[in-house]
């Protein structure tokens, strides 16, 4: 298990050296920023990692951080996918110059990134905005917004029309064979199909309810959505203004915008940029490595790469691991 972990982690570096001999500028990097789709566990933002976190399922027991670290000898920060894709919205997006924006993720998994006067809002654990696991009701059934909102139930309440024969572009795709994705059942919605749109309306006011009690708790200026769906179904995000709007305070709602993101997935490179270069450049972190000129000479990080670069390093697989060494506890 551990061979495969460290031959990805070898690729992952590998992928960063071929980002970096690319660049024209051709300039030693003073960080890496990593976007992981866990909640990250809080600290100092200027911090840098000095451990990998208990993120990613099945890799608690790999010194990741560390052996980026020994590879680049460079300072790595991790936040959650949600946390960059906020941080590149508010700086790069149409929440640039703005003070107060709360981001919606929509996927198998529904999460906000609150940005409250101008910064972004991690909560003391690092886990603001899991509004995923919030609970919900819809039609007497009980369960958290994941479970009643998520591409999951998209995904699943689609099948279930294909099969009793209340979609018919959802049916006759399953009679030929074909999967029913939320994808699937999003485009069937689009031109539509009333199954389908009952069920994408049906999570866009879920999701909308809930984010209506955030909008009246933290009145931002605007809310962007983002994740697949989101961008591009236009009946969840007519279910999600109706909800937000129908829910919220006048006062809340009067200059309120609710749209689409226009990054896409570009918002979480630019996010996770900006969490390396606001760390670096953060006062307390600044002082200490100012007069030598290089982040890499913070004598924190100069004492942490020396216990990485003794540490024991993972064997790497020669190649990828078979089903069966992957299924192997």
């Amino acid at each position: 298990c551990a061979r495969w972990k460290s031959s990805l982690a070898n690729r992952l570096a590998a992928l960063f050296r071929w980002c970096l001999e690319r660049q024209t500028t051709h300039t030693a990097p003073w960080g890496i920023s990593l976007s992981l789709p866990g909640t990250v566990p809080a600290g100092r933002d200027d911090t840098f990692m000095t451990a990998t976190p208990a993120v990613l399922p099945a890799w608690e027991d790999f010194p990741l951080i560390e052996t980026l670290t020994r590879q680049f000898g460079v300072p790595v920060w991790m936040r959650s996918s949600v946390e960059t894709m906020t941080m590149g919205e508010l700086h790069a997006g149409a929440g640039h110059g703005l003070r107060s924006m709360l981001f919606i993720k929509v996927g198998r998994r529904i999460g906000a990134g609150i940005v409250c006067d101008g910064k972004l809002y991690r909560g003391a654990q690092g886990a603001a905005g899991l509004i995923g696991a919030l609970p919900v009701q819809s039609d007497g059934v009980n369960g958290s917004l994941d479970a009643m909102a998520g591409s999951d139930m998209i995904q699943r309440e689609g099948r279930v029309a294909a099969e009793f024969g209340r979609s018919p572009v959802l049916a006759d795709l399953l009679r030929r064979g074909s999967e029913i994705t939320p994808i699937e059942v999003s485009q069937a919605a689009q031109i539509g199909d009333p199954a389908a749109v009952a069920i994408l309306s049906k999570s866009g006011h879920l999701i909308g309810q809930v984010v209506a009690t955030l909008a009246n708790a933290l009145n931002p200026d605007i809310i962007v959505l983002s994740g697949t769906l989101a961008q591009t179904n236009d009946i969840l995000l007519a279910g999600i203004r109706e909800a937000v709007y129908g829910a919220s305070h006048p006062l809340v709602t009067r200059d309120l915008r609710i749209i689409r993101s226009q990054m896409g997935s570009s918002a979480g490179l630019v996010g996770a940029a900006r969490v390396a270069s606001e760390a670096i450049f953060a006062p307390a972190f600044l002082k200490d490595w100012i007069i030598q000129g290089n982040p890499t000479l913070h004598p924190d990080f100069a004492a942490f790469r020396a216990r990485a670069d003794n540490a024991e390093v993972p064997q790497s697989a020669a190649v990828p691991p078979s089903a069966q060494e992957r299924a192997a506890p």
